[in-house]
């Protein structure tokens, strides 16, 4: 089992920055690639980046990229989101995963391991 926990969210002005941490725990020797998601209401459950676990390849959804970097430091089993430029169509849940095996990584049906999700409200 690997266990993943969110930080960071918030309110924050448009144009904005946020840094979200996903701190992992357990098995954490088996996490092949680590992903961010979202969720605004009434939307379907969204992929923004993902990170191979131990390579550093780095994957965004085309609406992020150049404004949102994730990072990962294996030292402390923690995942990081750095969000920049914020829009308010930001605005969603944001969600951790963890996948243990080499899945299309888009796709939120292929992680094994979720968090519960920290809250990131951009306002206009």
């Amino acid at each position: 089992q690997v266990q993943l926990v969110e930080s960071g969210g918030g309110l924050v002005q448009a144009g904005g920055s946020l840094r979200l941490s996903c701190a992992s725990s357990g098995r954490t020797f088996s996490i092949y690639v680590m992903g961010w998601f979202r969720q605004a209401p009434g939307k379907q459950r969204e992929f923004v980046a993902a990170i191979n676990w131990s390579a550093g390849s780095t994957y965004y959804t085309n609406s992020v990229k150049g404004r949102f970097t994730i990072s990962r430091d294996n030292a402390k089993n923690t995942v990081y989101l750095q969000m920049g430029s914020l829009k308010p169509e930001d605005t969603a849940v944001y969600y951790c995963a963890a996948s243990v095996r080499n899945r299309v990584l888009t796709d939120y049906m292929n992680y094994d391991y979720w968090g519960r999700g920290t809250q990131v409200t951009v306002s206009s």
